[in-house]
């Protein structure tokens, strides 16, 4: 790794630089007995920052990448080497989706030990599991043509349901709970769960008051914004204002001068800033979405309003749920109207009297979301 000054971006610090990329296999020590190994996927996200924690005679591993074979061989690559032989004695998985908890089963199975999670990721991994190999359900089917969708844009939907199944082993049958604010012990160090929500239902980030790290998973990234997204299984959730809420907690419950470790990118100080930067990024997208809603729009009409490039189809799912999170947003805040045509399309609309709450917002008088 290079041994240049800490690179400095957009009140950010990064340590190793903002382009830090491991050799997959060959993990770096970012404090004693934590070492940062990345793993690559073959997608436009191309990789996944794993940590191994040194933990007694074995190691507690946190998230496990997609389970795929080139997966299988880094970490056979890693057992052989890095890691000395020694046995993995526990996987943490921050949350459900398939980067994080992919080989999560193979590995509990492999070293006999124990999967620890939130219940609520851990069950709904199970039961988006069970999907695989069943027809896209009628309700998935309202749900995207309330949004929009025409009968290709479904087609395609329908080919690609159940595809989460086959991007994981089997999990385990039994798993270890983690709950907010719980503490595990790792290495003779302290680690407490932090829970976040809105990226998915239960989220565990890990921090080490210790060394003055977060593992933080998804839940704060340095560049990228976390995918908030409302599905078919919760048509009328509203993840958004959950996600700015937990944003909010831990920005106030956690101590700034931590060394954050994301799934994604390079680790950084400056978590305060960043989550207050994300926070301003998803309330400046609400006010530019109501002012987009001054015409009744569908939710597919609404992508201009959100995203800068242009939406295709391997793009479409996501910005279809996140489009529908900022507006169930604006919904639960009495923004906006929704109404649903003879043909079950949902078309949305400002509430023109509203218009005053984003000249409050903007000058801090309302505190809802931050």
């Amino acid at each position: 790794m290079s041994e240049d000054p800490p690179e400095q971006y957009k009140g950010l610090t990064f340590p190793w630089g903002r382009a830090a990329d491991p050799e997959p296999g060959s993990p770096v020590q970012v404090a004693d007995g934590v070492y940062w190994a990345r793993f690559s996927m073959p997608m436009s996200l191309d990789h996944i920052n794993l940590w191994l924690l040194e933990d007694g005679d074995g190691w507690t591993v946190v998230d496990t990448c997609l389970a795929l074979p080139s997966s299988r061989e880094t970490w056979e690559k890693l057992f052989k080497g890095f890691m000395q032989g020694k046995p993995v004695t526990r996987v943490i998985c921050t949350h459900l989706h398939p980067d994080h908890v992919g080989l999560a089963g193979w590995l509990t199975d492999r070293f006999d030990c124990e999967l620890w999670m939130s219940r609520e990721e851990f069950l709904m991994c199970r039961a988006m599991a069970s999907d695989t190999g069943r027809p896209a359900p009628d309700v998935a089917l309202r749900f995207y043509r309330a949004a929009g969708y025409e009968e290709e844009q479904l087609g395609r939907y329908k080919q690609k349901f159940g595809n989460f199944g086959r991007a994981i082993a089997p999990l385990p049958d039994s798993f270890r709970r983690l709950v907010d604010r719980d503490t595990i012990t790792i290495g003779g160090r302290y680690w407490q769960a932090i829970v976040g929500r809105g990226h998915s239902p239960e989220h565990v980030s890990l921090y080490c008051p210790g060394l003055k790290l977060l593992i933080s998973g998804d839940q704060v990234l340095p560049r990228i914004t976390p995918n908030v997204s409302v599905f078919p299984t919760e048509p009328k959730g509203d993840p958004l204002q959950e996600w700015l809420s937990s944003s909010a907690r831990i920005r106030e419950i956690l101590p700034d001068d931590l060394l954050v470790l994301p799934a994604h990118e390079a680790p950084f100080f400056g978590l305060h800033v960043r989550l207050s930067q994300l926070i301003e990024s998803h309330n400046s997208d609400l006010r530019g979405l109501f002012a987009y809603l001054e015409e009744p729009k569908r939710a597919v009409d609404c992508f201009p309003a959100l995203f800068k490039s242009e939406i295709d189809a391997d793009s479409l799912g996501l910005a279809t749920g996140e489009t529908i999170a900022h507006l169930n947003c604006l919904l639960g805040r009495r923004r906006i109207t929704r109404t649903r045509d003879d043909s079950g399309v949902d078309w949305y609309r400002q509430i023109p009297e509203t218009a005053e709450a984003d000249e409050d917002s903007a000058q801090g008088k309302t505190a809802r979301a931050t």
